[in-house]
């Protein structure tokens, strides 16, 4: 942790289909791909155990040698505004919170659940994806609905990616060597799944995903913003239940809904070959990245820097100039040439650009670690 050296990377896909595996990247660069039938989530662990303390590609020599897991935790709720130690109280609100985060919640604990079986003197910690959006101002994190609802079922917003937004943010006072007081910073972190931050003074005051993470910008498969008379149209219209209509806005909508298919580099293709319904989506995506971009301007009195992260933050370069493309009113030019940048840190604004816009790429991993390291060392 000192050097920030990573040992090992990867992550499991497919979890419970006959064809899931584990894709890994060693120390060289090298990537690699073990296929294996993984049924769930405490075989998944294990195999990773198993791969880390592999004689061929393992990082560790034994399991020993694990003194702490951080866990991505999705839903905090109101209860976690930093990260913890996870204790049986803890669990017990992460399942309090699971209503709220159905998708992400309970496989976040089955990891929890896994680790403990397989490491049970192991200390673990949860870093929360809400946790650093609990700072938003009342004015923001409200929903014009009536107040019971507010009491009875916690329902307002809470936002998403927050560990990410945390990162970027500070780091890209480091890079810039700015102070974080009285900075004014937009983070766009903009991939499958997106969202944006206004971060005035290091601090979060408003972002754009929710309750959930439908809410806000157009995504692969999530429509985002839409007017919630729409939804109930639809419902009446179509005779759908409420679990089919989160189905078609989580995983039927956005890029996909729109386009045809949810990855953005076959769009960014398709629109090179002049193809106007990948156009048509391409706007729509570009347009509400602009459109809150201009609002959290105005929710700061004024931005000092616009950040891009995450898949298509980082690496393309289309979406990046699009959605700058009519900001020239707050001062934002962009340098075609700067702009070309993949997956590395830069500012791709012009010399004399009011507003710095940079490219930040995440490092949520590194995060969690830092976390993990900086409360398993309290102990």
């Amino acid at each position: 942790m000192d050097s920030k050296e990573v040992k090992a990377q990867g992550g499991i896909e497919k979890l419970g289909q006959e064809d899931s595996f584990l894709k890994f990247v060693l120390p060289n660069g090298e990537k690699k791909v073990l296929n294996k039938y993984i049924p769930e989530h405490t075989e998944g662990v294990q195999f990773i155990f198993d791969v880390l303390t592999d004689k061929e590609f393992g990082a560790v020599n034994d399991l020993n040698e694990i003194n702490a897991v951080g866990h991505r935790v999705v839903h905090g709720g109101t209860k976690f505004n930093k990260s913890v130690l996870i204790t049986k109280e803890v669990i017990d609100t992460i399942e309090d919170c699971s209503a709220l985060s159905p998708l992400h919640n309970p496989a976040n604990l089955k990891g929890i659940d896994a680790v403990s079986n397989l490491l049970p003197s192991v200390p673990q910690v949860a870093v929360f994806d809400t946790a650093f959006h609990q700072t938003m101002p009342e004015h923001a994190y409200l929903y014009p609905i009536p107040y019971e609802y507010v009491e009875k079922y916690g329902i307002r917003r809470y936002g998403f990616h927050g560990t990410s937004h945390r990162y970027v943010s500070k780091r890209v006072c480091e890079y810039l060597n700015i102070p974080v007081e009285g900075s004014r910073i937009i983070t766009c972190h903009v991939g499958n799944g997106g969202s944006i931050s206004a971060i005035k003074d290091g601090k979060c005051i408003d972002t754009t995903m929710g309750l959930t993470p439908l809410e806000g910008l157009m995504m692969g498969t999530r429509c985002g913003d839409i007017d919630a008379g729409a939804v109930l149209y639809m419902m009446k219209k179509e005779g759908l239940t409420p679990d089919q209509m989160s189905d078609i806005l989580n995983k039927k909508s956005g890029v996909l809904g729109i386009f045809g298919h949810s990855d953005m580099r076959e769009l960014e293709d398709a629109v090179a070959n002049n193809d106007p319904i990948a156009k048509r989506a391409e706007d729509v995506y570009f347009y509400r990245i602009t459109k809150y971009i201009g609002a959290y301007a105005a929710a700061m009195g004024g931005v000092d820097v616009i950040l891009f992260t995450g898949g298509v933050g980082e690496n393309q370069a289309t979406a990046r100039s699009g959605a700058c493309k009519t900001l020239e009113f707050l001062g934002v030019k962009i340098d075609p040439e700067r702009n070309k940048v993949r997956g590395k840190e830069a500012i791709i604004s012009t010399d004399d650009s009011k507003v710095k816009v940079v490219v930040i790429p995440t490092d949520e991993e590194l995060m969690i670690a830092s976390d993990t390291m900086e409360i398993v060392s309290a102990l």
